[in-house]
């Protein structure tokens, strides 16, 4: 599959519209070609999608979804099952331009229906991430700003020269860039630049270390969309961001610790991503300038690693991160992580390390944690993670996307309050008012 295939956007482009126009066309054109039939073809139809709907409904109860269905997401999937039906009535009636029609139709349908449900959740926005396969063209690192001065003031002594560039850089770290991953089989990250890292003489940058979700990839989308916007609001400055993979497949969960069963993904994100980040980017040197984020699955590891390694990791961004790795199947990471230790598996949680952490160690430490309002699964560990941060000695920020579940929203929007609010901190803009 070539690499526009794979690269096409799902959400934000007109891929949606077109198959939900076609499937309406078919099921109109199919109704009429026998109006004598239309009870039972509607019939047919609407019990289709009615089934669909209260299966949808009847799994997410039994916490197949691990969460609480999108809104929306129900009730596009029982409309695209049920042109889809009213597609086979076509398939199965001559003449052959109508069963035609039924193919186009069927085929329209559930493309329309898969795209929306995707939409409703609006997290994966092309097919690479869907498969998890990386679809970007490879990096070409930066040169190195061996003589940078205060990071703190950077938003101060920058002046965008004549040769910067209107557009970040988004690209895949693989072949001579490729980070090693030692004992992981982690797939290849992908690389933010923005327009102020892609002058002739660029400044030297926070470093923001970033991990998606589970089941998901190294999808730099969402938060390049983020960065994105706070460089056009500040001559072009934001974190160089290196977007790593902490699963080696979607449906693989090392619960962020180096395992038997998954490898070494925690040596893989917090020794070997700083070394090679260290020695190849053109990023601040000083580590309070550093950022571990990630949302979902990765918010929690992003929540543990800022946590048990503030020596590395000056800031944390959390956005609708689990309470703790594993979180979502304690049983399953106890044994597969821990060898069955229990204890073991209680000492990796998040706030039980920060309560643990000698006064001081999170000083000048700022984390910022955000969820969706409708997050009933996530949002209580947000929550309870953020206090146990603020009294373990962060600086804690938060952020409720009003209305969001745990869902494409949720990022956006998080990301999109979070890097202003954390910019601060890295240099890239002026502390608040007091």
């Amino acid at each position: 599959m070539n690499r526009f295939v794979l690269s096409f956007e799902l959400i934000d482009s007109p891929l949606l519209a077109v198959c939900a126009i076609l499937t309406g066309l078919g099921v109109v054109a199919i109704v009429l070609w026998a109006p004598r039939r239309l009870v039972a073809t509607g019939a047919i139809g609407l019990g289709a999608a009615v089934a669909m709907y209260i299966a949808a409904h009847v799994l997410e109860s039994m916490g197949v979804f691990e969460g609480p269905l999108p809104v929306g997401a129900a009730s596009r999937a029982a409309v695209a099952v049920g042109a889809a039906a009213v597609g086979v009535v076509g398939i199965c009636r001559r003449p052959w331009a109508r069963r035609i029609i039924g193919i186009v139709t069927v085929i329209a349908s559930l493309l329309a229906g898969a795209l929306g449900v995707n939409a409703a959740y609006g997290v994966t926005h092309n097919i690479a991430a869907i498969l998890g396969v990386q679809a970007l063209d490879p990096a070409s690192l930066p040169p190195r700003d061996d003589a940078a001065g205060d990071p703190a003031t950077l938003y101060e002594r920058w002046q965008p020269p004549a040769d910067m560039p209107t557009m970040s850089s988004v690209s895949a770290l693989t072949g001579s860039t490729k980070i090693p991953t030692g004992q992981f089989a982690a797939r290849d990250a992908s690389l933010y630049l923005p327009p102020a890292a892609r002058v002739a003489n660029p400044p030297a940058l926070p470093l923001l270390v970033f991990m998606m979700g589970q089941p998901g990839s190294p999808d730099p989308s969402a938060l390049a969309k983020a960065l994105d916007a706070f460089a056009a609001q500040h001559g072009g400055l934001a974190p160089i961001a290196v977007v790593v993979d902490q699963l080696s497949a979607p449906e693989k969960d090392p619960a962020c610790a180096d395992s038997a069963t998954y490898g070494t993904v925690e040596t893989y994100i917090n020794k070997m991503v700083p070394q090679w980040a260290a020695s190849n980017l053109n990023i601040v040197q000083d580590h309070r300038y550093w950022t571990i984020g990630g949302f979902s699955n990765g918010g929690a590891c992003a929540a543990y690693y800022g946590a048990k390694y503030p020596d590395i990791w000056g800031q944390v961004l959390d956005v609708s991160g689990n309470e703790f790795p594993g979180s979502e199947h304690p049983s399953q990471t106890t044994t597969d992580v821990y060898k069955g230790d229990a204890n073991a598996f209680q000492a990796s949680k998040p706030s039980v390390i920060m309560a643990a952490a000698p006064a001081g160690t999170y000083t000048g430490h700022t984390a910022v944690f955000t969820w969706g309002g409708a997050d009933t699964t996530f949002g209580p560990g947000q929550q309870a993670n953020s206090e146990a941060a603020r009294a373990a000695g962060f600086t804690v920020l938060t952020y409720v996307v009003d209305g969001a579940g745990h869902t494409g929203e949720a990022l956006d929007k998080g990301l999109a309050w979070a890097i202003p609010a954390l910019a601060p901190a890295l240099g890239l803009a002026a502390p608040p008012a007091s």
